[in-house]
């Protein structure tokens, strides 16, 4: 049997632009991700050797569920306190972009595009080529073996309690208010 996973608790300072009773009720969405992929692994582990139409709907949905709980693990995480200050990424994206805020102005471009989803900056560990990439469904847009930098959920559960649909902008400024780098270099 595989092991089942547990939520992870995390050191969140008073975030500047989301209020606690946002951070609250995202904390619980996150927690019912952890539920259904615990569930899915049973279930699935009953079924195998077996196959058929319920073994195949329940390992697609898995990827759903997983991919969900573990970018709300970046996300979160992002925002803790402490962690070593580096400045390799910001050096990188540089390089890369021409300036770092040339990438930011194109990471929250894409933040900004209608429709729910997440948006990553990923980086390829084969030649080191960073992308801003929309993943829809946590499952759907991910670049195979990419390196996770940083995570932002735009879906609208992320800040419904604090800003309207029309505002993600105001959403999306407050993420970056609150991203800690260090944590986010500390990836490396």
């Amino acid at each position: 049997m595989q092991k089942l996973y547990t939520k992870k608790e995390f050191n969140l300072p008073e975030l500047t632009g989301l209020s606690q009773r946002q951070i609250e009720a995202h904390l619980g969405l996150y927690a019912g991700y952890i539920k259904n992929v615990n569930i899915l692994i049973e279930q699935i582990e009953t079924l195998r050797g077996k196959g058929g139409p319920e073994l195949s709907e329940l390992s697609r949905r898995i990827g759903f569920e997983f991919n969900g709980m573990r970018l709300h693990e970046y996300y979160f995480e992002q925002f803790e306190d402490g962690g070593e200050k580096k400045t390799i990424l910001r050096d990188a994206l540089a390089a890369q972009f021409g300036s770092f805020d040339a990438w930011k102005e194109d990471f929250v471009r894409i933040g900004s595009l209608r429709g729910a989803g997440w948006v990553l900056l990923v980086q390829d560990e084969e030649n080191g080529n960073f992308f801003n990439i929309w993943v829809n469904d946590h499952e759907l847009g991910h670049l195979g073996s990419q390196k996770i930098w940083l995570a932002m959920d735009v879906w609208e559960h992320a800040f419904l309690l604090d800003y309207l649909p029309s505002e993600r902008k105001k959403y999306i400024e407050a993420f970056f208010d609150n991203v800690n780098w260090n944590i986010v270099e500390g990836r490396v």
